[in-house]
Order: C-alpha cells, then sequence, then structure tokens
C-alpha cells in the first residue's frame, strides 16, 4: 500500500522551462541591448542546462561552475561577448528566472486531496534553490526538497538516490509513489530501485513504456490513487 508520494518539481509542480525560457530572453536582452531575440536562444539555453547540470551530478565539476559554463555556452552559441564576471551574469540571468517562478494551475487544487499520504519533493537541482522554489510557489510546508546534494551526492536516476529519499520520508521504497515528467528519472529509475512510480505527461503526446501508468494532469492523481486498491 502507498503510504508516501515524493514529486519530481521541475517540470511537475512548478513550470520551469517557461520560467527559464523567459529568464534566458530577458537575460540577453539586458546583455546586448537592441538585439533580436535568436530564435534558437531558448533551446540551446535548455540543452547547456541539461549537459552541465549532468556534469554536476557526475561530480566532474561543481555547482558554481557549471552556471559559469551555461553562462559561457550560450554566449559562444549566438555569438555574444562573454562577460568577464560569469558567476555575476548567472545571477543576474538568476533574478530574471525567479520572476517567473509559479506552480502549474492544477497543482494546489491536487495536493489538498492527498491528506493522509507523507509527501515529498526529490528533484536533481540544488537544494537551496529547489526549496526556494517550494516557497515562491506556496508549497513551502508540502514535505522534505530532497536532492543529491542532501542525498551523499545520488542523483536520479541512480538507484541510491530513490533509497535515500525513501529513507529521509521514513519508508519502505515499496510503499513510495514518485510522480513526474522524466520518463528516466521518475518513471523507469525508481521503478529499478523498487519504487511506484506515474509518469506525468503535461504534454499528452507519448504512449507510456510497458508497464506503466501515465497521466496528463496533477487533476488526475487523486483519482488514479483511489482507483487503485494496491496503491491506496
Amino acid at each position: 500500500m502507498i503510504k508516501g508520494i515524493l514529486f519530481d518539481l521541475d517540470g511537475t509542480l512548478m513550470d520551469h522551462r517557461a520560467a527559464a525560457d523567459a529568464g534566458i530572453a530577458a537575460w540577453i536582452a539586458d546583455h546586448r541591448p537592441g538585439l533580436p531575440l535568436p530564435e534558437r536562444a531558448a533551446r540551446v539555453w535548455a540543452e547547456l542546462e541539461d549537459v552541465h547540470l549532468s556534469a554536476w551530478h557526475a561530480g566532474q565539476c561543481d555547482l558554481p561552475e557549471q552556471r559559469r559554463r551555461r553562462i559561457r555556452g550560450i554566449c559562444q552559441a549566438l555569438g555574444l561577448a562573454v562577460p568577464d564576471d560569469l558567476d555575476a551574469a548567472f545571477a543576474a540571468f538568476t533574478r530574471h528566472y525567479r520572476a517567473g517562478w509559479s506552480a502549474y494551475p492544477d497543482v494546489h487544487a491536487a495536493l489538498a486531496h492527498l491528506g493522509g499520504y507523507r509527501l515529498g519533493v526529490l528533484t536533481n537541482g540544488s537544494s537551496p534553490v529547489q526549496t526556494a522554489k517550494m516557497r515562491a510557489i506556496g508549497l513551502g510546508e508540502l514535505g522534505p526538497v530532497l536532492s543529491g546534494d542532501v542525498l551523499d551526492g545520488h542523483f536520479k536516476p541512480a538507484p541510491a538516490s530513490y533509497l535515500a529519499a525513501a529513507d529521509r520520508l521514513g519508508l519502505e521504497p515499496g510503499a513510495i509513489l514518485l510522480v513526474g515528467d522524466d520518463l528516466v528519472n521518475d518513471v523507469t529509475g525508481p521503478a529499478a530501485a523498487g519504487m511506484r512510480s506515474l509518469w506525468l505527461d503535461r504534454l499528452g503526446m507519448e504512449t507510456a513504456p510497458e508497464g506503466f501508468a501515465r497521466i496528463t494532469t496533477l487533476s488526475e492523481l487523486p483519482g488514479y490513487l483511489s482507483g487503485h486498491s494496491d496503491l491506496g
């Protein structure tokens, strides 16, 4: 029986992509006033995020360095001058990014129906930043915000990340359902570690892998739980 639910954060509870896209557009406008925004700016920024966050997760660089690499990378890709102070440049991006933090419209109503479950967040972002996001979107009291930087360096989809998160929640992995938008990190990864998982496919454009369930909005979560007797 499911006793706890872990949520991914970015793309699941908070619209990270919209905030990041708007943030990098605003940063470019500040950095190079009058320059038309290149159409590929948001895509390049998302790709750099994936590459350099993965390098941080793998221990190939520290958190500040992955941020510097992203600023340097976006400038080189778009033909912009590379700032002398990369840390200040990323801080400027972050100010714009934070302005866009918001929960998806379905989040608060769905969570209101989950009384009785132990709740928390399992994310691959920096725990201090992710905790700040949770407060900003009105979910600061949801439960622990867990990431590799507080789980002995174990990030999703490493099996140890799910086991460590279950331990922090005080439950066996099999008593936890992980809900998230990433097929590897939030669906097949936790399942391989003995957790239950549910794919949140907000775009509604794909078929779930065989043997895994899919919802397209968190509004479906309470019904999904009540409709599966082995989960609740």
